[in-house]
């Protein structure tokens, strides 16, 4: 089997016979065409099958009323006392409400709540316990106004069915559907967005030795079973996000590898988003032991993902993100967001 990676481009001078990248800001004329034996080297864009060119270049549909023409930022909001980067901080609700809001003031186009830690080592948390942390939040934030969409980031079909009674819009399941067999009925039922995440293992024994043969394919293999399983459950694919699972099962090699490949999960057909904010691997390379001293190495990551057309972009630091997306921007594309 072959896979299809495009060379993602973003350069202002774009030549004739140039295809859009997922209908977003890059483009790309060249495809290197991979295989388990290996790279077997780079072809013309318009030497594609029509099937995988289409998937390419396609227009990704919106994604809870956010066009996906430009990229978007996710703000985390961890409303547990044990997530790695900010664990108790905001558990409070008066504290979780006022970093909500700031999250929005800065420029979040999408707030992601989460009530499990799925930090490597964490243990279960149970449905009315991660409910009891995540829906009062979601409600007090509707109830003020707050018109940014809300993510419920979670493995369960209770904690995801109350957050989306009291205005959730999106669900984000880190185990891409496999953890509860009643979640993907409930995605289908209520007809919201779901993020599909690749994990091997589960969060309290998946760093132990993760293995691949070929991580790149091997999570791109994971995630095209995962979204056919999904469209089988009702699911149409347009309602579908894909994320490569940075730091879930992966060692600091690995994670690269999904870096640098990036672009070629879009030929998915589904848009794709980069949660890499504050992960192990950045603070091992960049030098960085404590967790909010990653934000440096945490935008560098996210351009990366940027220059690829990746679309969403899960963060802790909004404000900052945001700065450096909006430089990005102006200096590459001569836009001023």
């Amino acid at each position: 089997m072959d896979y299809f990676r495009p060379l993602a481009m973003t350069d202002p001078v774009r030549p004739a016979g140039a295809y859009p990248l997922a209908g977003g800001w890059c483009w790309f004329d060249r495809v290197e065409v991979l295989a388990r034996e290996g790279s077997r080297g780079v072809i013309a864009a318009s030497d594609l099958p029509l099937d995988v060119l289409d998937r390419l270049t396609a227009p990704r549909a919106p994604l809870a009323g956010l066009s996906l023409d430009a990229p978007r930022l996710m703000g985390i909001l961890n409303v547990t006392p044990d997530s790695f980067s900010d664990g108790g901080r905001f558990r409070a609700p008066d504290a979780a409400l006022s970093h909500a809001r700031a999250m929005v003031s800065a420029g979040a186009d999408i707030l992601d709540i989460g009530g499990e830690s799925t930090r490597p080592g964490s243990g279960e948390v149970d449905v009315e316990e991660e409910t009891a942390r995540t829906s009062p939040v979601i409600a007090a934030l509707k109830e003020r106004g707050v018109e940014t969409p809300i993510s419920i980031d979670t493995r369960k079909a209770g904690v995801a069915s109350a957050a989306l009674d009291v205005g959730a819009e999106i669900v984000n399941d880190v185990a891409a559907l496999r953890y509860d067999p009643q979640l993907a009925g409930l995605v289908a039922e209520r007809g919201v967005p779901v993020c599909l995440m690749h994990a091997q293992g589960d969060p309290a024994t998946m760093q132990d030795d993760p293995r691949y043969d070929n991580v790149l394919l091997d999570v791109f293999d994971f995630l095209s079973e995962r979204i056919a399983a999904a469209e089988a459950a009702g699911i149409p694919r347009d309602r579908i996000t894909v994320d490569p699972g940075i730091g879930f099962g992966k060692t600091v090699t690995h994670n690269l590898a999904l870096i640098r490949g990036l672009s070629l999960f879009h030929g998915l057909g589904c848009a794709v988003l980069l949660g890499a904010s504050r992960k192990r691997f950045i603070g091992t390379i960049g030098g960085a032991d404590k967790a909010d001293d990653r934000v440096p190495g945490t935008i560098a990551v996210t351009l990366a993902g940027v220059a690829q057309g990746v679309q969403i972009h899960r963060v802790h630091d909004t404000l900052e993100a945001k700065q450096a997306l909006r430089l990005w921007q102006a200096v590459t594309l001569g836009e001023q967001a």
